[in-house]
């Protein structure tokens, strides 16, 4: 089959279960691509399982294998597939290696202020929204949320102090020793227990000057200035799911973002 836009009085592609594709102007890759995004939100494949092959898809869609590659293709770039030779196409998850840290960007600014990341729990309840976190998550005044507070240590130094907010509807039974006994990235924990997968984030940078309590847990002088990063992280159907507000220290650390 020709790997060509439908014609422009074409209807939509059919999606499974009725589902209704992009629009028929848009190009065919791309409607496919729509295609797929809907059954990776409505959870048809979860995060680690195999996607069916491009011969399959193809025949399900009733499309050129070729543009059902280039759909892939677009989606294994967005970091939401993963190709692996020989063995097929996975639906990407935060306990892969090279994404369990994507959305940190922190570097060392010398080999001896690498190593492995630890995580040092400081309280982790549930409460009503304050305001300006309903207003992010895009919840009602008063809707349930967990409350996460935590430091992160780079070679057993305090280095980052986050206050992390997520909706209570989605978390039902989170708690500090169920994040303190998981070993993985935090972010897999989501989506393996409670089917909250991070696809993209947006923040906001500004400098702050660390106060009293702040100080003290990142053992630094009062007035040090710090790197404040506010993150808000969404799932599919572009939700956001997670409020995130770190306090970097970056004495021997800075912020490495790549531009293109």
């Amino acid at each position: 089959m020709p790997n060509a836009s439908p014609p422009a009085a074409a209807k939509p592609l059919p999606g499974p279960q009725g589902q209704e594709a992009a629009p028929a102007f848009s190009p065919l890759y791309q409607q496919i691509k729509a295609l797929l995004m809907k059954s990776l939100q409505a959870g048809e494949w979860r995060p680690g399982e195999a996607i069916p092959s491009e011969m399959d898809l193809a025949a399900r869609y009733k499309v050129s294998q070729g543009t059902v590659r280039k759909a892939i293709d677009e989606l294994a770039a967005e970091n939401l597939l993963v190709r692996r030779q020989g063995k097929g196409t996975f639906v990407a998850t935060h306990a892969e290696e090279h994404v369990q840290y994507r959305f940190l960007r922190l570097t060392p600014d010398s080999p001896q202020d690498a190593g492995p990341v630890q995580r040092r729990f400081l309280e982790c309840r549930r409460m009503r929204a304050p305001a300006d976190v309903a207003r992010s998550l895009e919840l009602k005044a008063g809707d349930a949320v967990v409350m996460i507070r935590r430091l992160l240590l780079f070679a057993e130094r305090p280095v980052v102090l986050d206050e992390i907010w997520l909706p209570g509807q989605l978390f039902k039974g989170l708690t500090a020793e169920r994040l303190g006994e998981y070993q993985g990235p935090m972010y897999a924990l989501f989506e393996t227990e409670y089917g909250v997968r991070m696809i993209r984030a947006e923040e906001k940078l500004r400098a702050l000057a660390a106060d009293g309590p702040t100080a003290e847990l990142l053992q630094v002088t009062p007035g040090t200035a710090l790197l404040s990063v506010e993150r808000l992280s969404r799932t599919y159907d572009d939700r956001p799911v997670e409020l995130r507000r770190g306090l970097y220290h970056t004495s021997a650390h800075h912020y490495r973002n790549e531009v293109s």
